[in-house]
């Protein structure tokens, strides 16, 4: 089993069609609005169908505030390394950082000399590639003095001028699957991108096991080389086959491919919004939690520490940022010592005059120990779940500065969730009730796990906590019932223009219920998951 501890990344693998070009925007702006951390298309030139990959990158990064882009990968024959870096540069400075290289080698080699390519074999092909991360590298390398100098068989720069720099370190991610471009993974990249249904069981392993290897002989860490893995399946209600069922069935799989295969970015390929939504909404979720607790038992990988590459800075993580609202550094602490997690207070402010349980009737659990200490991984598990609490809490934020917008009439792009920039209010409702719809389906997910492995567990070991624990889980069906009212407002606001009041008196509701119950939930256990061990 190989889990090399990177943060998890969601991304999408939208077609570049030219058929509808609002429409494939739409998806890539979608892929932002629902949650997830990437968008890439492929990037075939020669494809007179297809939008020009590069262009569409740009557009949609002038579309985006959030999201990183990429192409899934770079046809390098037809995009000369030395134009690429600049190009992949000046992008990133224009986004804010947040641009990623995927590259290949080449294929479709009829297609490439039609359009002015050079045919390369295989051998050749790793053989360019190597020399084009080269190139691309030091046009990156803007504090070194001097011109780039790269005389290669394939590529020659002489004395080209340095720069722009990009904004951040930009990752390279290539798409490799023979063993020559494994070793070239390994050596000099920084990910590692192969479709699953291009693999045969086995494969993630072998190739797992080449790139560590060449890694480590060219004196780096395989920690160093992120991996990632396109995906394709079909959501239904009940399982027939891989990645082809329910969401859960969906977050066990990958949850096994990021833990035993060392998978930490999965790309979903589909142009279905509702695939898409799902994806961002019930399946990433529950594998960030799924993996978070595997990890916290102790699953975690030690971390190899390999020198640094003479004249590169190491690579940072991209982590996957919580919305600033919900960023809580100061309670989050895990170092060791006294209990270091603060629990989210209750304000006390209510929206709603209606009152779903009696608060003062809440039970508490046992007095905490004031002279034991916690190490940092004993903290790691409350701190965790304040970080999904803080989640919950932005997202729901965010709903209801959505519903304020939509009521003023002020929607954009990005505020309102739409696809497009102008959308009539019918649209805007619809949006507004799949986004949502959406966030429902999250808190439901959140409360199953631990209503069915998280609480059992409590219980069973500090049975004092049983009447807490009981609470919670009570609380968890009051909740489940202001959901359904949410949702019955949303029918209601879909079908008739006088349908907003009742769905602001719905979310309003909810946030009464949901932001009372997550200060209760910390309070009674953050400090009983560090004493009991319980990921």
């Amino acid at each position: 089993m190989s889990d090399y501890g990177h943060d998890l990344v969601f991304g999408s693998f939208v077609t570049p069609s030219g058929d509808n070009p609002a429409a494939t925007v739409g998806l890539a702006v979608l892929t932002e609005q629902v949650g997830l951390d990437l968008v890439t298309f492929q990037d075939h030139p020669y494809q007179p169908a297809f939008l020009d990959t590069w262009t569409l990158l740009s557009f949609v990064a002038a579309r985006t505030s959030r999201v990183q882009v990429a192409a899934n990968v770079t046809n390098l024959p037809l995009r000369p390394p030395a134009v690429l870096a600049r190009s992949v540069a000046s992008l990133d400075l224009l986004s804010g950082g947040r641009v990623a290289l995927g590259l290949g080698a080449g294929a479709f080699w009829e297609a490439i000399e039609a359009m002015g390519g050079r045919r390369l074999t295989p051998g050749q092909g790793v053989r360019a590639l190597e020399e084009a991360i080269e190139v691309i590298r030091q046009l990156w390398d803007a504090e070194t003095r001097g011109g780039v100098r790269v005389d290669g068989e394939f590529y020659r720069v002489r004395g080209a001028k340095r720069g722009p720099a990009p904004a951040h370190a930009v990752p390279i991610w290539l798409g490799a699957y023979k063993p020559r471009m494994l070793q070239l993974t390994g050596r000099r990249a920084d990910g590692w991108l192969p479709s699953l249904g291009y693999l045969q069981p086995g494969d993630l392993a072998r190739g797992n096991a080449t790139i560590d290897d060449a890694a480590r002989e060219a004196g780096r860490s395989p920690q160093d080389v992120r991996r990632l893995l396109n995906i394709s399946g079909r959501f239904s209600a009940a399982a027939s086959g891989s990645l082809n069922g329910p969401a859960a069935q969906w977050a066990r799989e990958l949850a096994e491919l990021a833990l035993g295969e060392g998978v930490s970015t999965f790309i979903l390929g589909s142009d279905d919004p509702d695939d898409l939504r799902r994806f961002a909404g019930e399946v990433a979720p529950a594998v960030r939690e799924l993996v978070a607790a595997e990890r916290d038992r102790g699953a975690a990988p030690k971390l190899e520490h390999a020198p640094e590459r003479e004249g590169r800075a190491p690579e940072p993580e991209r982590a996957v940022r919580a919305p600033e609202s919900a960023a809580r550094p100061s309670r989050a602490t895990v170092t060791g010592g006294a209990f270091a997690v603060v629990p989210t207070p209750d304000d006390g402010v209510r929206r709603s005059e209606q009152q779903v349980w009696d608060e003062s009737t809440r039970p508490s659990g046992p007095a905490p120990d004031p002279d034991r200490t916690y190490t940092p991984h004993e903290q790691a598990t409350g701190a965790h779940l304040v970080q999904i609490h803080d989640g919950l809490r932005a997202e729901l934020a965010q709903i209801h500065d959505l519903i304020e917008q939509v009521a003023a009439g002020e929607i954009d792009s990005g505020a309102a969730r739409s696809h497009i920039n102008t959308m009539t209010m019918r649209q805007n409702r619809w949006t507004l009730g799949v986004y949502c719809e959406s966030y429902c389906r999250i808190v439901t997910t959140h409360h199953t796990i631990e209503d069915q492995s998280f609480f059992p567990r409590l219980r069973a070991r500090d049975p004092r906590l049983g009447p807490v624990v009981d609470r919670l889980e009570q609380e968890h069906h009051v909740i489940h019932d202001v959901l359904e009212g949410v949702d019955r407002a949303l029918v209601a606001y879909v079908g008739s223009p006088d349908g907003l009041a009742e769905l602001r008196a719905a979310v309003d509701l909810l946030t009464d219920a949901l932001l009372s119950h997550l200060s209760y939930e910390e309070r009674e256990l953050v400090e009983p998951l560090a004493r009991l061990g319980i990921a």
